[in-house]
C-alpha cells in the first residue's frame, strides 16, 4: 500500500481552504494551487484566523499554530504538484472544468500519484475516464465545514482499485476522520438523502407555509440540528445547491430533486448566501 507524505490541493475556496487546514493539521506538508496570489492570501489569511480563535481560547498553542502555517506551500502553478503523492481537487462544481484540471494533472504528476475529488454530485466515473490513471481517482468528499465536520466520503468508481480505496481510507483515518466508502451514484451518501430536505424548506417558503424563521428555528428546536435548512443552503451557496440539485435531477428524474424555481430566481439575481453577502438572509446587516 502506498504512503501519502506531502499532499496537493487544488481551488482555495470555501472548501479547498478547509481541506487545506486539515491536511496541514494532521502534519502533512500541503501545497495549494490558487486563481491568483490575492486569493491565496486570503485562504491563508482565512486559516490563519481560525488557528488563531483556538489560541486564544486555549484549544491550540501558539507553537503548533506556527507549525501547521509552515507546512503550507502556496502557488499558482499546477506544475507545483509534480511530487505530491495525493492531489485533492476543490474548484467549482462543474464537470468539464474538472476533468481538463484532471487531464493536465495525468501529464504533470508521478505515475503513483493519487487524484480526489471533492465533488459532492457530479460523475467520479466521468472524470476517471479523463486521465490514464483511473484506478487511481476517487472520490473524497469533505463535509463543509472541513475542520469541523468529521465523515470523510470516498466515492469508488468501477475502475478504482481496491489498493487506492485501501490507502486513502487510511489516510482519510489519519486524518482523524471517519471514512465511509459510497459507489458513484448521484449524491453518493450524504448528498443524495440531504438534497431533498433542503430543496422541501426552499419550497415551503416558496408556498408560504412558512417564514424563512419558521422554518429554520423549527428544524433546530425539533430536530436539534446547528443550522436550519435555509442557513444551511446559504452556507453552502446558492448557486452550488443547485448544480447539485440539477446533476441529480439529470440522473435520476426524479422529481424530488427538481430546483425549485424560488432558487433559481435568486441564483439569477446573485443572491448566492454568504459568499455574497445575501441569500435567504441578509448577511451584510449582520
Amino acid at each position: 500500500m502506498a504512503v501519502i507524505r506531502k499532499v496537493g490541493v487544488v481551488g482555495a475556496g470555501q472548501m479547498g481552504v478547509g481541506i487545506v487546514q486539515v491536511f496541514a493539521e494532521a502534519g502533512y506538508e500541503v501545497v495549494v494551487v490558487g486563481s491568483s496570489q490575492s486569493t491565496l492570501q486570503k485562504a491563508v489569511g482565512a486559516i490563519d484566523k481560525r488557528l488563531a480563535s483556538r489560541v486564544e481560547k486555549g484549544t491550540l498553542s501558539a507553537d503548533q499554530k506556527q507549525s501547521i502555517a509552515g507546512r503550507i506551500r502556496t502557488t499558482t502553478d499546477l506544475n507545483d504538484l509534480a511530487e505530491c503523492d495525493l492531489i485533492e481537487e476543490s474548484i467549482p462544481e462543474n464537470l468539464e472544468s474538472k476533468k481538463e484540471l484532471f487531464a493536465k494533472l495525468d501529464l504533470i504528476c508521478k505515475p503513483e500519484t493519487i487524484f480526489g475529488t471533492n465533488t459532492s454530485g457530479l460523475s467520479v466515473t466521468d472524470m476517471a475516464a479523463a486521465v490514464k490513471r483511473g484506478d487511481r481517482l476517487l472520490g473524497m468528499h469533505f463535509h463543509n465545514p472541513a475542520p469541523v465536520m468529521r465523515l470523510l466520503e470516498l466515492v469508488r468508481t468501477i475502475v478504482t482499485s481496491n489498493e487506492t480505496i485501501e490507502t486513502v481510507r487510511a489516510f482519510g483515518e489519519t486524518l482523524g476522520k471517519t471514512v465511509v466508502v459510497a459507489p458513484d451514484v448521484g449524491g453518493f451518501i450524504v448528498t443524495r438523502l440531504f438534497t431533498p430536505f433542503l430543496l422541501g424548506a426552499v419550497r415551503m417558503l416558496e408556498e408560504g407555509i412558512a417564514t424563512k424563521e419558521e422554518i429554520d428555528v423549527s428544524m433546530r428546536m425539533a430536530v436539534n440540528h446547528p443550522m436550519g435548512p435555509l442557513e444551511v443552503v446559504d452556507f453552502i451557496g446558492l448557486d452550488t445547491e443547485l448544480s447539485i440539485a440539477e446533476a441529480l435531477y439529470e440522473e435520476t428524474k426524479d422529481p424530488k430533486y427538481a430546483p425549485p424555481l424560488l432558487l433559481r430566481k435568486m441564483v439569477t439575481a446573485g443572491w448566492l448566501g454568504r459568499k455574497c453577502g445575501k441569500g435567504f438572509y441578509d448577511y451584510a446587516k449582520k
